[in-house]
């Protein structure tokens, strides 16, 4: 089974590359357009449910509920995939709003920021390589690598929602 998985490798470095590379080159990006909806609080409730997803899903796993363990990782894939799809286009479209806090509470905010921001990149390869696993069926393989998988993201998902609650006040 480990070959099979081999297959994938080339996959997962690229994505790991490519993905936080497009965001970056798409952040600089500024298209002259007024979306039709805010989306700030709408890519922050995708994190959030990916966050109870990923929890419902480490529920299942622990239940032997494999079948809804999968569905529910899979579902936090694809909420994954639209949050970084709606966070882009907004970036894209619209400015940046520069967090208004003093003090104490704007130090927090960016050990949050930075943190969630790191993080988010480095959890891509772990996600990946984590579902690779899972489909080719090496399950000892999978269970070594969610252990890290499984708090990096859920990490990655509630900081998300924070930094979004810290900076909606002042959009």
């Amino acid at each position: 089974m480990v070959t099979a998985s081999k297959k994938y490798n080339t996959w997962i470095v690229i994505l790991s590359i490519a993905i936080p590379l497009a965001v970056a080159i798409l952040f600089g990006v500024k298209i002259d357009v007024q979306l039709p909806v805010f989306l700030p609080p709408i890519y922050a409730s995708l994190n959030a449910f990916t966050a109870v997803l990923l929890l419902m899903a480490f529920w299942a796993i622990k239940n032997k509920k494999t079948g809804l363990h999968e569905i529910l990782m899979k579902t936090a894939i694809i909420f994954s995939v639209l949050f970084l799809v709606l966070y882009v286009a907004y970036h894209m479209t619209s400015d940046s709003t520069k967090f208004g806090g003093e003090g104490l509470i704007k130090n927090v905010y960016f050990i949050i920021l930075i943190t969630h921001i790191i993080l988010s990149v480095a959890v891509i390869p772990f996600v990946l390589i984590t579902y690779v696993r899972a489909i080719t069926n090496q399950v000892e393989l999978h269970k070594k690598i969610a252990r890290f998988t499984f708090p990096l993201w859920l990490y990655v998902a509630i900081s998300g929602v924070i930094v979004y609650l810290m900076i909606s006040p002042y959009y």
